[in-house]
């Protein structure tokens, strides 16, 4: 194999050992394989040039609404209504491409639009969500604060009712600061939590960008999911019409209801990472030949494979029996959390496996390996990292709350 990557490589090989696609019903089959074909075509081709620049790659960005899958499972309001497996596999196979890509669609129809499913009215529904599922909005999700990740339910962004019916016509003040907020300096819609001054409790607030008072700074200098961007940004007395605030976020519990689906997501986008990795590893060891052979005919190196193997397909396993329980309603927080922790853990210990595989091409944007190895280190930390999620579930099978 020369210095030069594969036009291949890093494209889907169809690894499927336990034959779970089988498992696919007509809908999850008709998404799987047009994000795929996607993927494969479009996204891996270009993905590395706009990682290297930190940009955002709008073409493919625009492509996500002709291939109908912005609005996660809402159904009407012109969203995609898939089922919760289908939701999986379209993450599962843009992480695949491109996990800047993954997390952007995430943060979009994930988090802000399914915060306004979920917690809006219907008039906020019908105004905002048609226009977001073809992307001609763009939304954000503004939690995360500079001293509060893993604990927000503390967050201290303020939101000050305004009294009267005189020209200004009522409304909330919003002040405080957020950090990691993706899309934050380009989304048109910003769904922004703060604590009500008045009852304490934490509520929903749809803020429009340019709205005074509302600056975005981009984060610079980050070297995972770099074709997405975070930014930090600050509210300044930001006026918040009485119409724009979500009148089914009442307390934190309304924001967990919005962050119980995206744990679940986060094992999945690891998947997608992992089998990249994997696909990778398995091509390059067939075509790369040293000491006058092929890597793939060392023993050594067939063991390392197979191991890579048997973790992916256990992520797969977690991923369809977590899709099953959403669909029954029945996944819970912690389930999910497991799902997560475990799926992080065993994506970069195979991405890990695959850029040692590859040697010092490993290092290389051409061969994949190593963006995909640095974008999980952003899915690791997503909606709590593994240290999180192992005291969520070891509380769960205790009885016993070891957080402090």
């Amino acid at each position: 194999m020369t210095q030069v990557a594969s036009k291949h490589l890093g494209e889907a090989l169809g690894t499927d050992f336990f034959f779970v696609r089988e498992q696919f019903s007509d809908e999850e089959w008709s998404h799987f394989i047009a994000v795929r074909r996607f993927v494969d075509e479009e996204v891996v081709p270009v993905a590395g040039q706009y990682w290297e620049r930190a940009e955002i790659c709008w073409p493919l960005v625009r492509r996500l609404p002709e291939l109908g899958i912005v609005g996660e499972d809402i159904t009407g309001y012109e969203c995609a209504g898939m089922s919760p497996m289908a939701c999986g596999l379209v993450t599962m196979e843009l992480h695949r491409g491109d996990g800047s890509l993954g997390v952007f669609l995430g943060v979009h129809a994930g988090l802000a639009m399914e915060a306004i499913a979920m917690c809006g009215s219907e008039e906020q529904k019908a105004r905002w969500l048609p226009d977001m599922a073809r992307m001609d909005k763009l939304g954000a999700f503004a939690l995360t604060e500079p001293e509060h990740g893993s604990d927000s339910v503390a967050l201290e962004t303020s939101a000050r009712p305004v009294k009267g019916d005189g020209e200004a016509g009522g409304g909330w003040v919003l002040n405080g600061r957020k950090r990691w907020i993706g899309l934050g300096s380009v989304a048109d819609l910003i769904v922004v939590w703060a604590r009500n001054t008045e009852d304490g409790q934490v509520n929903g607030f749809v803020v429009e960008q340019g709205s005074p008072g509302y600056h975005a700074r981009v984060i610079e200098g980050k070297l995972s999911v770099r074709s997405v961007w975070q930014a930090d940004i600050t509210l300044e007395n930001v006026r918040v019409p009485a119409e724009n605030r979500l009148p089914g976020a009442r307390s934190f519990k309304d924001t967990s209801r919005v962050l119980a689906t995206t744990r679940s997501t986060c094992a999945w986008a690891a998947l997608g990472h992992a089998t990249s990795a994997y696909d990778t590893a398995l091509q390059y060891a067939q075509e790369r030949r040293q000491f006058g052979q092929p890597l793939a005919s060392f023993q050594i190196i067939q063991q390392r494979l197979v191991s890579m193997l048997a973790d992916l397909t256990a992520m797969q396993l977690y991923c369809l029996q977590i899709g099953r329980l959403a669909e029954a309603g029945r996944l819970t927080p912690t389930v999910a959390g497991l799902a997560k922790m475990h799926n992080t853990r065993k994506a970069r210990a195979i991405a890990a496996e695959a850029r040692d595989m590859l040697g010092g091409n490993g290092i290389l944007l051409d061969y994949q390996v190593m963006r995909h190895m640095v974008d999980l280190e952003a899915i690791h930390t997503f909606e709590g990292t593994e240290t999180m999620q192992t005291l969520i579930v070891g509380r769960a099978i205790t009885g016993i709350g070891a957080f402090t």
